[in-house]
């Protein structure tokens, strides 16, 4: 099985846990689209649900294949949210954000009953960092908020701490107008403890450090689909 087919095996067992009525949290990526396009069999089946998207690309997604879709505000507290991860250890603490999306993952997932991780097997490690972590910031002074981000890094005792704006001299800006950076940590000793770092950086609006948030994971492998609960 390719990569893409593990992702593809990861997203039709998820389906599995959405139920009739249920309030879903549709995640952003090449995976959750996996699970997004599952559903949409489900529906046009029959099932009756309702969504609320992490990103403007997943809403126009879901909304086209028949998904209904509303503002979390109008949902309130999905039962479930199926999103994907760049990298998730076996605390089940993730790296999130290669799609920029992060922000309105993290609200999401949070305000969430269960958050399921779906994944292929290569997205598991023993340890955070060698994925690059993203960081959202704010479009005032973004390289006075990138040295701190950096300082913060390597005070954590990351192995690096080279940090870019994601776009260069055209930054990328995510459905809320902010800037992404993204830091290379190459190895994070203490996640929960750059988190909180992080996150009194005045100017960091949110970092893609998911900690406590994740409750179940599936990930394809090449002959299987595994399932981890926390």
């Amino acid at each position: 099985m390719t990569s893409d087919d593990q992702k593809r095996a990861a997203a039709v067992r998820a389906v599995e846990f959405v139920e009739a009525g249920m309030a879903l949290g549709l995640g952003t990526g090449s995976t959750a689209e996996h699970f997004v396009r599952e559903l949409a069999v489900r529906v046009r089946a029959g099932l009756k649900v309702r969504a609320t998207s992490t990103s403007e690309r997943t809403e126009a997604l879901a909304k086209e294949l028949g998904i209904p879709v509303v503002t979390l505000d109008e949902l309130g507290a999905p039962d479930i949210t199926v999103d994907g991860a760049d990298e998730v250890d076996n605390q089940l603490r993730l790296i999130k954000g290669a799609g920029g999306a992060l922000l309105r993952e993290k609200v999401v997932a949070a305000a969430s009953k269960r958050m399921i991780v779906i994944a292929d097997g290569s997205k598991r490690v023993a340890a955070l960092g060698a994925f690059p972590l993203p960081v959202e910031l704010v479009t005032f002074a973004p390289q006075t908020t990138m040295r701190r981000i950096a300082e913060t890094v390597a005070r954590a005792g990351c192995s690096g701490n080279l940090i870019r704006l994601r776009g260069g001299e055209h930054p990328f800006r995510t459905d809320q107008g902010n800037f992404i950076a993204d830091v290379d940590c190459e190895f994070i000793p203490n996640p929960d403890e750059l988190s909180r770092a992080l996150h009194a950086i005045p100017g960091v609006v949110e970092h893609g450090l998911f900690i406590g948030i994740c409750g179940t994971l599936i990930l394809g492998h090449a002959t299987e689909v595994e399932i981890v609960n926390l």
